[in-house]
């Protein structure tokens, strides 16, 4: 266990290592549906579907770019210029044209309202044989395929963004964060269900089902998994390359993974033997020594480029063997979207309890940091995060920062956006 945590995480974990070989929870940790969010576990040929979770693949990616702050901006500004004074950002009218074209190309929240028609709709994963696992009664595959279609390329809402960013050199990054949508929400409701001996398309009670890679339960399951997979990869690059489009620039590098997935990969079992193990990471990012990741902060702090640690340092090598060689995936929230935007009635939008949060207290927080938002609700305010600097001190020697990205432009769905497959 890296960092410090509340007690229900702490027993969600608990309750995990009892079922799995291995388990770690990593710093950026919290309550999650029945596994901690920053959960690793490792299972011998089991998968969990609740610690996948519903929002299959969600994960990051970042494009650096050709560009430089001064390239998006009228020309005239540096990033020491910016942290000097931060609401140059807000003030230049470049940068804000830019933050209004992103919000009206990109759909955010629940369907495809975008000005942008050429999304991959056609892309090869809607051939792949994994399909046939859905039965077809009554056009339940063909609806499903078709909202994943029309979904493609949608970034949601929740904590999913598009940010523009400048690393310690003004290079221009494009981050995005968001999933496999309704697909992958369905997927995983659906093997929940049939986990518990209901039918398909059935609601079930969210509590930990682990499925057999043997049996053909759980066979079906990983092969739609790895569809949900390929669709996220798909959506997250094509919206990560349209932004960068809308900015004029060009892709020199790009770094992705999901963090809400399970792969099949080789450790160290008790008796030090390598054996084959079934590893689930639920917002937690794999970082075995030299692979890349894109890890956010919030919509008001820096986020960072990763990679795991190459090192010879034994102790260093131990917390990256026990944390099953991932790291945190975000900054980690310190209280729920509740607690920090309070609880309105959707109707009438009556306030029935209010939250800790208020649009000044954002306000305050974004202008000193220097950073353009568009949409965003009150539950994903900077204040309701962990710190990322400290959160990686946490995670201890076990990866090593390449780079250190500071918020331009930041665009999420607006608040009050419903979208059931946000998380």
């Amino acid at each position: 266990m890296f960092g410090q945590h509340e007690a229900t995480a702490i027993e969600q974990i608990v309750n995990v290592s009892s079922k799995a070989e291995r388990a770690a929870l990593l710093a950026d940790g919290h309550v999650g549906f029945t596994m901690p969010i920053g959960g690793v576990a490792a299972y011998r040929n089991q998968v969990s579907v609740v610690g996948v979770g519903f929002d299959i693949a969600c994960g990051n990616a970042a494009i650096r770019t050709d560009l430089t702050l001064a390239d998006i901006t009228r020309g005239e500004l540096t990033l020491d210029e910016v942290k000097r004074n931060p609401h140059r950002i807000a003030q230049d009218r470049t940068a804000n044209k830019l933050a209004d074209e992103i919000q009206s190309t990109i759909s955010f929240g629940i369907g495809r309202k975008n000005n942008a028609d050429d999304a991959p709709v056609d892309h090869p994963l809607f051939l792949d044989h994994a399909w046939y696992a859905i039965p077809n009664t009554g056009g339940y595959r063909d609806t499903l395929q078709d909202k994943a279609r029309r979904q493609l390329g949608t970034v949601g809402s929740g904590n999913h963004y598009v940010d523009v960013f400048a690393d310690e050199n003004g290079a221009v990054w494009v981050g995005v964060h968001f999933g496999s949508r309704g697909l992958g929400h369905t997927i995983a409701s659906d093997f929940l269900a049939l986990g518990q001996g209901l039918d398909w398309g059935r609601r079930a009670p969210e509590k930990e089902v682990l499925l057999d890679l043997e049996q053909p339960l759980g066979h079906d399951y990983w092969q739609l998994m790895n569809l949900a997979g390929q669709y996220a990869y798909a959506g997250r690059e094509w919206v990560a390359r349209k932004v960068v489009e809308l900015l004029g620039g060009t892709e020199l590098e790009l770094v992705h993974n999901h963090h809400n997935f399970a792969w099949k990969e080789q450790h160290a079992g008790p008796e030090g033997e390598t054996a084959e193990y079934v590893v689930v990471r639920k917002g937690a990012t794999p970082a075995f020594p030299g692979q890349k990741g894109f890890i956010g902060g919030s919509m008001g702090d820096d986020a960072v480029i990763v990679q795991g640690a190459a090192t010879e340092d034994e102790e260093a090598a131990a917390l990256q063997r026990e944390a099953l060689f991932s790291t945190v995936h975000g900054a980690g929230r310190v209280m729920s979207r509740t607690a920090a935007a309070g609880k309105v009635h959707r109707k009438t939008g009556r306030v029935i309890t209010p939250g800790r949060i208020n649009r000044e207290m954002v306000a305050d927080w974004l202008g000193k940091k220097g950073v353009i938002l568009r949409g965003g609700g009150l539950d994903e305010a900077p204040q309701a995060y962990r710190r990322l600097t400290r959160v990686l001190e946490a995670q201890g020697p076990t990866i090593q920062v390449e780079h250190t990205l500071h918020p331009l432009i930041v665009v999420m769905a607006g608040a009050g956006e419903i979208d059931p497959y946000k998380d």
